[in-house]
């Protein structure tokens, strides 16, 4: 049985656009969760502030009135606790009030005085302990407890003493004071949700705001590495049937298959074919990467268009009528590439099966625009490429197209454009724009 190996691909080999876009995501991320811990620092500080001030009031309110409650209250000769200008003056039962005596010791408290029928009904374990805590810390005590309903309540805790009594003399007794907490809890509950909700809304929002950035901070890397692939894929396209055509041809040499006169012409020819492709792709790659340092000169481009069909078309069927003294700044390498390019894709494709070409070529100048126009007599432009004429592997025949997208490059660097239109003959015309006045500044 034949067993067929796959190759190995680690999960971990990503390509580099996805360990760009991998990249945005962490940093997305991490935005998101340096939000989210400020944020939840805030709010937490904020809950935890809130909680404090409202008991804060409320024992406030509740220390006044004990501590109001405490001037009413007399000792007799004996020493005993005297009650009533108290019960007399002030209503004890809302809010509630509880005096607890000392006994024989100051943590054996009895209850005194309870109010019979208090607006807060809170357990006598909950009124204890509070007096207790009181008395063990030797100063007034609040803490929180509940009612025998359940309701939220705060509880309030002044030690007192004898008159004339020294520094380290027990307390006698302990006030005890009741005030409702559940409305100022509702209050404290609805800021927290509040709160939590606002906080998940920023994370959410802060989250967006860091994908937004992340995506602008990593669109030149991915448009770099857009530009890389096609590079490359650009010259494996351009380069794989030259290549193919001189390995065919070496094979046919060895075998002696031909004569010898003839496969030197037809390698010299394929070289300096593959040598115009090289020399094409590395121009594209340094137009789209913004590499390529424009050397702005003024120069007649009527002048450059003449020199440029007699090196390209070599005395053949092309027309040139230029309008004297055409000017433009312009990198003149750059211009003559393209010119010769859209003059060179006239000649090839520009003409009918069994005719002759026919190219027309117009320079003229104007105030703002300088314009080269190259036309033929051809079959004219497909409908079905018209539209991406000028992106590479397309044009009207079949062939790369890499001639007039560098054409289309040369002349947005130079803050101009190209336009491909059908002719007056039937065939294509492109027209070259240029500014008068130069590129514009980077």
């Amino acid at each position: 049985m034949r067993t067929v190996r796959t190759p190995f691909r680690s999960p971990r080999a990503l390509t580099p656009t996805a360990r760009v876009r991998r990249l945005r995501r962490r940093i997305t991320v991490l935005f998101a969760l340096t939000s989210a811990v400020g944020l939840v620092a805030m709010a937490a500080l904020a809950v935890r502030s809130d909680g404090v001030r409202w008991r804060e009031q409320l024992d406030q309110a509740m220390s006044a009135d004990t501590n109001w409650a405490l001037g009413l209250l007399e000792t007799d000769e004996d020493g005993r606790l005297d009650t009533e200008v108290l019960l007399d003056n002030a209503g004890t039962a809302c809010p509630p009030l509880f005096l607890l005596a000392a006994r024989d010791t100051a943590t054996d408290l009895v209850v005194e005085h309870a109010p019979r029928r208090p607006c807060l009904t809170v357990a006598p374990a909950s009124v204890q302990r509070a007096a207790l805590a009181a008395v063990r810390a030797d100063d007034p005590r609040s803490l929180d407890a509940r009612t025998t309903e359940g309701e939220p309540v705060r509880m309030f805790a002044l030690p007192f003493y004898p008159p004339d009594a020294e520094e380290d003399a027990e307390p006698q007794g302990v006030l005890v004071t009741v005030a409702d907490a559940s409305a100022p809890r509702a209050d404290h509950r609805r800021l927290t949700w509040v709160v939590t909700g606002g906080c998940a809304l920023l994370v959410l929002l802060s989250a967006g705001v860091g994908h937004l950035l992340s995506g602008r901070a990593v669109r030149p890397a991915l448009e770099v590495l857009d530009r890389q692939e096609a590079f490359l894929t650009d010259a494996a396209h351009d380069l794989r049937t030259p290549a193919a055509s001189l390995r065919t041809l070496a094979e046919t040499a060895l075998r002696g298959e031909t004569d010898s006169t003839d496969v030197h012409r037809r390698t010299l020819r394929l070289a300096e074919g593959m040598g115009t492709l090289v020399d094409g792709l590395l121009t594209r790659a340094r137009l789209m990467s913004g590499t390529a340092v424009l050397a702005v000169e003024p120069l007649r481009l009527d002048q450059l268009v003449e020199a440029v069909i007699e090196d390209t078309a070599a005395g053949g069927p092309v027309t040139v009528r230029a309008e004297q003294a055409v000017v433009v700044a312009a990198d003149p390498d750059l211009v003559r590439r393209a010119v010769a390019n859209l003059v060179g894709n006239a000649l090839v494709h520009g003409h009918r099966p069994g005719e002759p070409a026919e190219v027309e070529v117009t320079v003229r100048g104007e105030e703002a625009t300088a314009t080269v126009t190259v036309e033929d007599a051809g079959p004219g432009l497909p409908p079905e490429v018209a539209g991406a004429l000028f992106d590479r592997f397309r044009s009207g025949s079949g062939s790369t197209g890499l001639g007039l997208s560098i054409a289309s490059w040369v002349a947005h660097a130079h803050g101009g454009g190209l336009t491909a239109e059908p002719g007056r003959r039937g065939g294509a015309r492109f027209v070259l724009r240029l500014p008068a006045g130069g590129p514009p500044a980077p």
